[in-house]
């Protein structure tokens, strides 16, 4: 009985082994990165435009759906609100694209507003650890060119041997493997963001600026 019960253990801890290892190089997790990198600029820009009538909610809107929709697994933040339970587990692979885009479906400047206001703080943070996270791997894995002559105080010297290894298995693999959860996490926030002040008609209502359709 033993034996039997060890088997899905095994087998779950190897899913779960290999898909920390694949991350990294998934489709996801640069499209993640890219909205990252894009969103806080993107909301600069879009509060002085939005005073003066442009569609910012639609633009955001297409930017959350375009590199947080399909192929993003943070399924509990794109589920609008006022709706039912979500999928089942069966079926939330496939529909994370629709529940993405019927999360943040507002298209007018004064969700546009509110959305690009409110989440400045947020996407300033994910800017800044997406960069710095993904920073840290090249720096690592590259440690010898920027060590200079002396590795007697370096973390894991005195050998350069023992330093290299050092920053190259914590720090760059190490934080390799690491970025992609962070910035899951991180589009999880940004889209629990765009699910509170955008919403299907454009219209803001409430003290919270949520909008409904």
């Amino acid at each position: 009985m033993d034996a039997v019960r060890e088997v899905p253990v095994r087998d779950t801890a190897a899913v779960w082994v290999w898909r920390v290892v694949r991350e990294p190089f998934t489709a996801g997790t640069w499209r993640r990165f890219a909205y990252a990198v894009i969103a806080f600029p993107v909301s600069v820009v879009c509060v002085p435009l939005a005073l003066v009538g442009a569609p910012t909610g639609r633009w955001q809107r297409g930017l959350i759906r375009r590199w947080l929709g399909a192929g993003e697994g943070v399924r509990a933040g794109v589920a609008a609100r006022g709706q039912g339970p979500g999928p089942s587990a069966a079926g939330a692979r496939d529909s994370e694209a629709p529940a993405a885009e019927a999360a943040v479906p507002a298209d007018g400047p004064r969700a546009g507003l509110l959305h690009a206001l409110l989440s400045l703080p947020v996407n300033l943070l994910t800017l800044a650890v997406t960069l710095y996270g993904w920073a840290i791997v090249p720096m690592n894995l590259g440690w010898p060119l920027r060590a200079g002559s002396d590795y007697s105080h370096a973390w894991g010297g005195p050998t350069f041997a023992g330093a290299w290894a050092f920053h190259a298995v914590l720090g760059g693999l190490g934080f390799l493997l690491l970025m992609p959860w962070v910035g899951r996490g991180l589009a999880a926030v940004q889209l629990r963001v765009a699910r509170r002040f955008l919403g299907r008609g454009g219209q803001a209502q409430g003290r919270g600026g949520r909008v409904q359709g």
